[in-house]
């Protein structure tokens, strides 16, 4: 598991699948936004702006003590919409930090595997492909209804935690 924020990472890991995963004649752009938020204005969501929140498993390192650490809640954020007349959709991200709980720095940026990346990107293609092309698997009953149950092995530390400080993470409430 890498503990280092690589964006090159998830904007190669993307381009890798969003050919298999997104096919429809449409391109799609991904980019990162540091300051996103997890709230869409009336006129958002009229563009067509969406939202999909991910928790995945990630690594940190801090800056100051270089101490290491591993979260099964490491939060990340997309915003996405289809412009359906230009064939362009578009994709935002951002990824939420945790502090270091031995010196309270600042939040550092989770760093991810490619393994996990991929994970996420597929989910984040199967949400594009129900709310921008209409497509429902066989048996997909409402996936967003249903929430796979989570085993936590250490308690969330919400005070150490950038998206739980925007109130926004997934933590189980």
């Amino acid at each position: 598991m890498t503990r280092d924020w690589t964006p090159a990472l998830w904007s190669d890991t993307f381009a890798q699948l969003e050919e298999d995963e997104l096919e429809h004649d449409d391109s799609w752009a991904f980019a990162f936004n540091y300051s996103l938020t997890e709230t869409l204005t009336y006129a958002e969501r009229r563009r067509g702006w969406k939202i999909y929140r991910h928790h995945a498993h990630g690594g940190f390192r801090c800056s100051t003590c270089s101490r290491q650490w591993s979260s099964a809640r490491a939060v990340v954020l997309f915003r996405y919409r289809l412009q359906s007349s230009l064939c362009r959709g578009t994709i935002i991200m951002r990824p939420f930090g945790q502090a270091c709980r031995h010196c309270g720095g600042d939040f550092e940026r989770p760093g991810f595997s490619p393994k996990e990346v991929e994970n996420v990107l597929l989910c984040l293609f199967d949400r594009i492909r129900k709310n921008c092309y209409g497509e429902r698997e066989e048996g997909d009953e409402d996936l967003d209804s249903i929430s796979p149950e989570k085993v936590w092995t250490k308690p969330h530390e919400s005070t150490l935690c950038e998206a739980c400080s925007q109130n926004i993470c997934c933590q189980d409430k």
